[in-house]
């Protein structure tokens, strides 16, 4: 890894801008070579801005999966040096199923117990429940946790009155009341799960570097069961450690943030990350809602490094099984990166960090402006004024071939490159270097990449209407509040599904209509987008039921580790045991 800040880190990030950016102009360069020849019109300006700066999203994923393809792949030996500090492990939860949750933690503490670390490791619950029977679950579970894990003293409950500022509204009150108890916090969510040997490993390596204020793992989706859930889970464990290996080559000292599976020194924290609340009104005022890219800029304005390590495996996340709970968490996300608009230009932030502001905003961005640049061209023979509205000799322009088709196709192919040419580069480097062996053999692994991408490309157009009507929503004011995560069996019905997603199909017939009365040549180039949004409600549907096809194979599939297992059978007795609710009265964390 290079030095942090170093000329070899800076000299990546000049190669990975300048090939984002070199693509961005040959992409320009072709639709300006693409256009009619009565010279330029404004709806061609227009739609070649929005080219740039979603083809510059897309070059820059390009170039992070480069990176990561190239990569020392070599990782370094576990360090073995005694534990010197205290590390108290937060599982912040707001309305969720208790005995998922704290069966988690009891895994957990007995992974780290068969470990020897429960000397050096404590659990704080910090609940912002609103739900009175949630409430009383929670009560009724810790005192069960307690009693199997002997943990009294070393796992601890507080459930807070009043829950303002969220999550991080919910650290920060921790760090205020209890948190010179400890020297380290590892921040996890509810769905969170970690070994006790990269905890282990996390703390020796904070401490080890006493600039380190905040080193986060990179989380693996398991437990996923539906169609949709499983190619989230196989593109996360298949294609997601290149880029993380491309992003921790960029980094420096101002690393990524993911707001749980990390840990962080506490009065680095402390110190630096007292975030505001923003004047106005939500969504652009008020609480940040992405408060973890925000206090990674904080760490690295205070002079701390924060770092992802793509070596740390063990750790773990689940995710939404179906696309409707993931448009429902996306949508937060969403008005949460677009409220770093206002939070850019503070004072004193790494350059570093403003562009991974500006990154978060493009996610969300980018493929509207695509959508964008789809309505323009439909629009475009409509719209476009007589040949000699703008006379030729007031353009610094040339005259441009009238719509030449080869530049065309060459645009095409080279979004579509942009598009997959990553994942089977990813594909073709595991068949290469073996690690496809894990992902079920280099024929299964190459399978699973083809599928994915054939559904993702089905799923993107409705993914797009989300994210449309989102940025619409959030800018004109419509605030998602924080939604309790919906986990389980994400499976819908064909009824829930048109419910849901019935407005989509409008939309895309009235796209092809109206292609079709204004621009019928466009027509057939319309229906990969066009199609999947008319069939949403059946894509919708399709993608949530149970996965039983052999493709989309991980290694923690096929062999859990130790921990996942005594999660699972921790949870099936505990669900068994059919024990009623009953209200208690947990541990009072101050007094730990």
């Amino acid at each position: 890894m290079p030095r942090p800040g170093g000329a070899a880190t800076q000299l990546l990030r000049s190669l990975a801008l300048g090939g984002a950016s070199l693509l961005t102009v040959v992409a320009v360069t072709l639709f300006l070579q693409a256009t009619r020849a009565d010279g330029l019109q404004w709806l061609d300006l227009l739609r070649a801005a929005l080219i740039v700066v979603a083809t510059f999203w897309l070059g820059w994923g390009t170039a992070l999966a480069t990176l990561g393809l190239f990569a020392p792949s070599r990782a370094p030996r576990p360090l073995i040096a005694p534990i010197r500090g205290r590390t108290v492990i937060l599982v912040p939860v707001y309305n969720e199923d208790p005995a998922a949750t704290f069966a988690r933690i009891a895994a957990m503490d007995a992974d780290l117990a068969a470990h020897g670390l429960t000397s050096h490791t404590a659990f704080a619950i910090l609940s912002d429940t609103t739900d009175p029977t949630i409430a009383r679950r929670e009560g009724f579970w810790f005192l069960r946790l307690l009693q199997e894990t002997g943990g009294e003293g070393r796992i601890f409950y507080r459930r807070r009155d009043q829950n303002r500022g969220r999550k991080a509204g919910n650290i920060a009150d921790f760090i205020r009341t209890s948190g010179a108890a400890w020297d380290y916090a590892l921040i996890l969510d509810a769905d969170s799960l970690m070994a006790a040997t990269t905890i282990g490993e996390m703390i020796r390596r904070i401490e080890a570097d006493p600039a380190l204020g905040l080193l986060q793992s990179p989380p693996a989706i398991i437990r996923a069961r539906s169609r949709f859930g499983r190619a989230m889970q196989f593109a996360g464990s298949f294609h997601g450690p290149i880029f993380t290996r491309g992003l921790a080559r960029l980094q420096g000292r101002t690393g990524p943030f993911w707001g749980h599976n990390a840990i962080f020194r506490i009065r680095a924290f402390a110190e630096s990350c007292g975030l505001p609340e923003l004047s106005g009104r939500p969504p652009f005022g008020g609480h940040v809602l992405s408060h973890d890219f925000v206090e990674a800029a904080l760490l690295a304005r205070a002079g701390w490094t924060v770092r992802v390590d793509p070596d740390l495996m063990g750790s773990w996340e689940e995710a939404p099984d179906n696309m409707v709970l993931y448009a429902r968490r996306d949508r937060r996300w969403c008005q949460g990166n677009l409220q770093h608009a206002r939070i850019i230009t503070a004072p004193g932030l790494p350059l570093w960090s403003r562009f991974a502001f500006l990154q978060g905003i493009l996610a969300y961005v980018a493929p509207v402006l695509w959508l964008v640049f789809l309505l323009a061209s439909v629009f475009a023979p409509a719209l476009a004024p007589p040949p000699d509205y703008f006379p030729q000799a007031n353009w610094p322009v040339p005259v441009l071939p009238v719509g030449d088709p080869a530049k065309a196709a060459a645009l095409g192919a080279l979004i579509l490159g942009l598009l997959i040419l990553p994942k089977l580069l990813v594909a073709l480097s595991a068949a290469i270097t073996g690690r496809a062996h894990s992902f079920g053999g280099t024929l299964r692994a190459t399978a699973s990449t083809i599928a994915e991408l054939a559904l993702s490309s089905v799923m993107a157009p409705v993914f797009l209407m989300f994210q449309a009507r989102t940025i619409l929503q959030v800018l004109i004011g419509r605030d998602s509040g924080w939604p309790a995560q919906s986990r389980g069996d994400g499976r819908l019905t064909l009824a829930e599904s048109v419910k849901a997603a019935r407005w989509i199909t409008l939309a895309g017939l009235v796209a092809m209509a109206i292609a079709r009365l204004v621009s019928p040549a466009l027509l057939p180039w319309l229906l990969p987008v066009t199609l999947p949004m008319v069939a949403a409600p059946l894509v919708i549907w399709w993608t949530s039921q149970p996965s039983r096809g052999r493709v989309f194979q991980t290694h923690d599939e096929t062999a859990p580790h130790p921990v996942i297992r005594r999660h699972d059978a921790i949870l099936a007795r505990w669900q068994g045991a059919a024990a009623a609710s009953a209200p208690a009265t947990p541990t009072d964390l101050r007094h730990a």
